[in-house]
């Protein structure tokens, strides 16, 4: 007998295609999400290589298959030094498009206690009322019964000069680019 998926005209149908999977990080006490989507592979922690240079937040490449992936620390970037690197801190390789349809590339990012995953409608987000230049990767926040969690948008991680220090134009190779 072949399994029944739920019909459109069920309630609970289009409450489900709505939301999105999230991979739930922390820096500090303050949880983050990040849309699954733009989630290629999460690893344990690896062995970077320094690049100096850069900025603290830089924590260096990462050897993904002979290409070099480029990884910050979220911890680091927001200020609050560098990530604790205990067995929940993890590696993701996350699809950095800075441009809407433009190249994607591989990003890591170290993110501390990411190792959970959950469902949540992205119309249930709300702007936070800050504009803060020196970080457009906060996105809109949401609370739910553990406290309020705070989207980050990959495409906005980079400020131009460190995306020009860490991704300089590839003389027409392709290395590293991601596929839709």
């Amino acid at each position: 007998m072949a399994a029944l998926a739920p019909s459109s005209s069920e309630p609970g149908a289009a409450l489900a295609a709505a939301r999105r999977l999230y991979l739930l990080f922390r820096i500090g006490e303050d949880r983050y999400a990040l849309d699954a989507a733009d989630v290629v592979e999460v690893l344990g922690l690896r062995a970077l290589k320094q690049v100096p240079g850069t900025p603290p937040w830089v924590a260096g490449l990462l050897d993904r298959r002979g290409v070099p992936v480029p990884v910050i620390d979220m911890s680091a970037l927001a200020g609050r030094g560098a990530a604790v690197m205990v067995t929940s801190t993890r590696l993701a390789l996350v699809r950095f498009r800075p441009d809407a349809g433009g190249e994607g590339r591989l990003l890591g990012l170290i993110l501390e206690q990411a190792t959970e995953t959950v469902h949540y409608d992205p119309a249930v987000f709300r702007p936070y009322g800050l504009d803060n230049a020196d970080a457009r990767y906060l996105g809109p926040v949401l609370s739910d019964a553990r406290g309020m969690v705070q989207a980050v948008n990959v495409g906005d991680l980079l400020p131009a000069p460190v995306r020009a220090l860490l991704f300089p134009a590839a003389g027409g190779s392709h290395d590293g680019e991601v596929s839709p």
